[in-house]
């Protein structure tokens, strides 16, 4: 072989090896992320997720692909979308913030692990065996908004102790988070002295129709019980709220920096940060079923004084003491 062919050759072969390699290289896992939100106000929580899988080691687009499907509220589509996660075999399916999708996951595959976030007991809502050992495919953290329902009653009454009629918004689509929204607070109004009021929203639409609703039969405070979609229309409850001059509690801290009256329960960026700590944990070989559940032992209680002033509420320097966040 002469010499000039054999550079021409051996130039050949050195422009083929990157592909050759590049085509080598096993593909990135793939983590499907499932809530709930609404797109255009889930920055905040899908930052804290990767900032989750970046403390173990994981960058998305960079060791890791992730897929955001947020829902909108639309949760008739989570059998479909469950089933195409399951048929393409991604590594991980996180579902944070919605107990109906975390459900959705077991119900599709017994095998992929799925890191969620429930606001319910997660044996009770049969995605684990038992909080110390799961002994399946599902892990997560149990945020305890349901349970806290009865306390968030309680400092909505010492707030405005003169409201009696509470409206309860609920979102029906959510089945389970309805349920026991409502088997709470109609159990801890009498003792409170309080008359219950059920709505219904499901859309945007059906949001505004509710206070619609408010407007007519004048209820003396609202209560909104957790919902992913509802947290990702805290601008709108916000604006309606003010509308209306209700006073509000809400589940999330989200709504009282938008501008409603107060909240108590968890930080729900916090929870999308562990669920994407545990799910960087499977993909570096941890088993779902030797991952303890987590529950939350942090709440917040929040009041917005601007609010509570333009609607002629004195908060009692009570409240004001044990608030973990004032608004002003």
């Amino acid at each position: 072989m002469r010499r000039r062919e054999f550079i021409t050759l051996l130039a050949g072969a050195a422009a083929g090896w990157p592909l050759a390699v590049r085509a080598q290289q096993p593909a990135l896992p793939v983590v499907g992320v499932v809530s709930g939100q609404s797109s255009d106000a889930a920055a905040p929580y899908a930052a804290a997720f990767r900032k989750g899988l970046n403390e173990t080691g994981y960058v998305e687009s960079q060791n890791v692909t992730v897929e955001y499907h947020w829902l909108e509220g639309q949760y008739d589509r989570l059998p479909a979308l469950m089933a195409d996660l399951v048929r393409r075999q991604v590594t991980v399916i996180a579902t944070p913030g919605a107990v109906i999708a975390a459900l959705a996951a077991k119900a599709a595959t017994a095998t992929i692990p799925i890191v969620f976030g429930v606001p319910e007991d997660p044996v009770r809502l049969g995605l684990v065996a038992s909080l110390a050992r799961p002994g399946g495919n599902a892990t997560g953290i149990n945020i305890f908004n349901q349970e806290v329902a009865t306390k968030r009653l309680r400092l909505l009454h010492d707030l405005v102790p003169k409201a009696v009629r509470i409206a309860v918004l609920v979102n029906p689509s959510n089945a389970s988070i309805t349920e026991t929204t409502l088997r709470d607070v109609q159990e801890a109004a009498p003792a409170i002295g309080l008359q219950i009021q059920i709505l219904n929203a499901s859309t945007i639409g059906e949001i505004d129709a509710a206070f619609a609703s408010l407007a007519r039969d004048r209820p003396d405070a609202l209560f909104v019980a957790p919902d992913s979609f509802f947290t990702s229309r805290y601008g709108q409850f916000a604006t309606l709220t003010a509308r209306d001059r209700i006073p509000a509690t809400f589940p999330q801290r989200d709504y009282v920096q938008a501008g409603g009256l107060m909240s108590y329960g968890t930080n729900f960026a916090d929870e999308f940060h562990q669920v994407g700590v545990y799910t960087g944990s499977i993909l570096k070989g941890a088993k779902p079923a030797d991952l303890p559940v987590l529950q939350s032992t942090k709440f917040e209680f929040v009041i917005n004084l601007q609010t509570a002033r333009a609607l002629g509420i004195e908060v009692p320097s009570g409240l004001l003491a044990i608030a973990d966040e004032v608004i002003e």
